[in-house]
């Protein structure tokens, strides 16, 4: 989910995007790190997009652009592989003008201009409907999501989009899911690719496999010209962002849960969880021959006993480094 760093309301104007005085200061620095960090997002995205099929020869993808981080980081990348990719496609760019008060209405019109890649903006004053609608501090997200997803439906019709192309990246996929375990009772988060609930197009999120660190310090870097949006700013309380803190946290004291979290998503053993839709379970027999990858039954699974292992010697590992470095006295492994 985007989440620019500037405050609700404001406009990072083109030319600053939040980028750390240093590099402002060492454009030749700014410009290494800049390029650096291009490989590694177009490589994650380029990985994502063929794990997937999400992009194919002759697609015309549009490009969803708030004017946050994570939309600009999407259409740069894309941007860039539509001119080095194997297949031909072409990029669009739609933002919905929302009709937010103090919207700078030129800021965008200019930067993708000034790029050359082909956009529209689409006015609808989805943003009173939402604050008329929506009880003061109740969660807007749902009916905003909803007044902004049946426009850019139709506007794709419109353009001759085969894929409308999301800017969610990794930390919006995991945070997903927590919110569906939490609260929905379901183990589901965003997918990388899906058709539409109208059943009419295809959508896709490129940047499924990258960090929302990396997307947030590309932003600074490339000095994306930042719009915030107004309603989802003015909401801090909001689960997700709770859950986002709550994964930021297991990042700091728990290395690689995260990791493996994710990498979970992707390995889905439907006979060891409890859904009768996803396995068969009423046809199970014994056949008298060993069946490949089947359960162990009364033994402990060695592969997740060694992990378990691994994870609590790192902690240990950490917990003693902290003390060592506090502490006058070395700590010795042995």
């Amino acid at each position: 989910m985007e989440s620019p760093a500037a405050a609700p309301g404001s406009t990072a104007p083109p030319g600053t995007g939040g980028a750390p005085a240093a590099t402002r200061a060492d454009p030749r620095k700014a410009a290494y790190e800049a390029n650096k960090l291009r490989k590694r997002l177009c490589r994650q995205a380029g990985e994502a997009i063929a794990d997937y099929a999400m992009i194919a020869d002759g697609d015309r993808v549009m490009v969803c652009l708030s004017g946050g981080k994570d939309s600009h980081g999407l259409l740069d990348v894309l941007w860039m592989l539509k001119h080095r990719a194997p297949v031909r496609f072409e990029v669009v760019a739609v933002k919905l003008d929302k009709k937010q008060p103090v919207f700078p209405a030129d800021v965008l019109p200019a930067y993708l201009g000034s790029r050359g890649i082909p956009f529209r903006i689409v006015e609808q004053d989805t943003y009173s409907v939402v604050k008329r609608v929506v009880p003061e501090g109740a969660t807007m997200c749902s009916l905003c999501s909803r007044l902004r997803r049946g426009v850019l439906y139709r506007v794709a019709t419109e353009v001759g989009a085969t894929k409308i192309a999301l800017g969610h990246h990794r930390d919006d996929l995991l945070a997903t899911f927590f919110l569906n375990l939490f609260f929905g009772g379901k183990l589901k988060t965003m997918p990388p690719k899906l058709v539409s609930d109208d059943g009419r197009h295809v959508v896709i999120r490129p940047l499924a496999y990258v960090r929302e660190r990396d997307l947030a310090r590309y932003a600074a870097l490339r000095e994306f010209p930042i719009i915030p949006c107004a309603l989802c700013g003015s909401q801090e309380h909001l689960q997700r962002k709770q859950v986002a803190a709550m994964l930021a946290d297991w990042e700091r004291k728990e290395t690689g849960r995260v990791e493996s979290i994710f990498n979970a998503l992707s390995r889905v053993v439907p006979s060891h969880l409890m859904d009768r839709r996803l396995f068969d379970f009423a046809s199970l027999r014994a056949t008298g021959e060993p069946v490949d990858g089947g359960d162990i039954g009364f033994d402990t699974d060695p592969a997740l006993e060694a992990a378990v292992e691994a994870a609590a010697a790192a902690r240990t590992g950490a917990a003693d480094d902290a003390v060592s470095e506090r502490s006058p006295i070395r700590i010795v492994r042995r």
